[in-house]
């Protein structure tokens, strides 16, 4: 079975809450009973990874608190991920409330529709416009990615073709 995949999309409610389907309850049921962390990503969306996902995520980096004392760098990404994470609970009915600091970083407005996005590890939440863009973005990259792999193939035939005269 396929974990954290496929599109769906659901209705933010007046009090910032979505609701899961049966098939991402159970996901995150495998992983952290009812505990996920909600997480604002640069795109401007929110992640939500069971608790153990994150743990593993964030728990990869050795030393914190020395690497803390020596890098700036160091201490604005404990910062980042600090301040733009949150643990929260799956409720009884299968929802998860997004707080209203993190309805605004995503742009997320109640009664709109949302989009829940699978990424393998998790989901993310995002804003119906900027989900179209990044899609768009997603679908661009792959055909030019394909483009530069077959023209970089046809330089590779030509110059052996050349090469056999």
């Amino acid at each position: 079975m396929l974990e954290f995949c496929g599109q769906d999309q659901c209705i933010l409610d007046n009090n910032g809450r979505i609701k899961l389907s049966i098939s991402l309850l159970r996901n995150f049921q495998r992983y952290s009973e009812n505990d996920v962390i909600l997480h604002c990503l640069p795109e401007k969306a929110i992640a939500v990874y069971p608790l153990q996902i994150w743990k593993s995520m964030r728990g990869s980096e050795q030393n914190k608190e020395f690497n803390a004392a020596q890098s700036l760098v160091f201490r604005r990404n404990l910062r980042r991920f600090g301040s733009m994470s949150l643990n929260v609970a799956i409720s009884n009915q299968g929802r998860i409330t997004i707080p209203p600091v993190f309805r605004d970083f995503a742009e997320l407005t109640a009664n709109s529709e949302i989009f829940l996005i699978g990424c393998e590890i998790g989901i993310e939440i995002w804003n119906q416009e900027r989900w179209r863009i990044e899609s768009e973005l997603i679908q661009k990259h792959i055909f030019d990615k394909g483009e530069h792999e077959m023209n970089s193939d046809l330089i590779k035939e030509t110059i052996y073709e050349s090469g056999k005269e």
